[in-house]
C-alpha cells in the first residue's frame, strides 16, 4: 500500500471515547485528511466537535456540503446526513434513507471514501454496537485500502468491530491504544 492521502474512522456506542483516545495520539503534522463518523443520536454534532478538539492535536471541525477532504483536518460527519467523498475529493451530504439504521452511515463514507482514494486511504473501525461500517471496510479493503479495527476486547461495545472482522477481515486489529501509533507509522514518511 502507497502512503495514505487520507484516514476515515467510524464508531458508534461509545465511539466518542475512542474517537478521543486516537485522535489525541495522532501527530499533529499529520497531513492526510482525516474524516470521522459517529452515531450520536443529537441533532447536531456540535458538541462532539468540541469533545474532540479537546482532546486532538489536529483541528476538528464539522464537514459541509462541497468542502474540501482537507489534510491535517478532522471532518466529523454532520448529525442526519450521509457523508460521500466525490471523486474531486469534496464532500456530498445525502439525505437518502438510513443505511444500518444510520445517518450518517459509516458504510456509506467508507465506500465513498474507498472509491476517491482507492488504495491509498485507511479505514478505521472503533468500538459500537451495530455492524455500519462493516461492508463499507469490506469494499476499502477490496479497492487496495488498509483497514484496522479496534480488537473486539478492548471496545465498550464489541458488535461493530467484531462484525467489520467477521465482514471484512482487517489488515490490522490492534487495542485501542495502539491505533493512533500506528496510523501514524503508516502515514508519516
Amino acid at each position: 500500500m502507497k502512503r495514505p492521502a487520507a484516514i476515515v474512522l467510524g464508531c458508534s456506542a461509545g465511539g466518542p471515547e475512542a474517537l478521543k483516545a486516537v485522535l489525541g495520539g495522532l501527530d499533529p503534522h499529520l497531513p492526510q485528511a482525516v474524516l470521522a463518523c459517529c452515531h450520536t443520536g443529537s441533532e447536531t454534532v456540535e458538541l462532539l466537535c468540541e469533545l474532540l478538539a479537546r482532546a486532538s492535536r489536529l483541528p476538528v471541525i464539522e464537514a459541509a456540503e462541497r468542502a474540501p477532504a482537507r489534510g491535517g483536518v478532522v471532518q466529523v460527519a454532520p448529525a442526519g446526513y450521509h457523508l460521500l467523498v466525490e471523486h474531486d475529493l469534496h464532500f456530498t451530504l445525502s439525505a437518502d434513507p438510513r443505511v444500518n439504521l444510520s445517518r450518517p452511515s459509516i458504510d456509506v463514507l467508507f465506500a465513498s471514501a474507498a472509491a476517491a482514494w482507492r488504495d491509498a486511504v485507511v479505514g478505521v473501525v472503533l468500538s459500537g454496537a451495530n455492524a455500519d461500517g462493516a461492508d463499507g471496510l469490506r469494499e476499502l479493503r477490496r479497492l487496495g485500502g488498509c483497514a484496522i479495527v479496534q480488537s473486539p476486547d478492548s471496545a465498550v461495545a464489541r458488535t461493530m468491530p467484531q462484525a467489520a472482522i467477521d465482514r471484512a477481515g482487517a489488515d490490522h486489529c490492534v487495542p485501542l491504544d495502539a491505533i493512533a501509533p500506528l496510523l501514524n507509522q503508516l502515514c508519516l514518511p
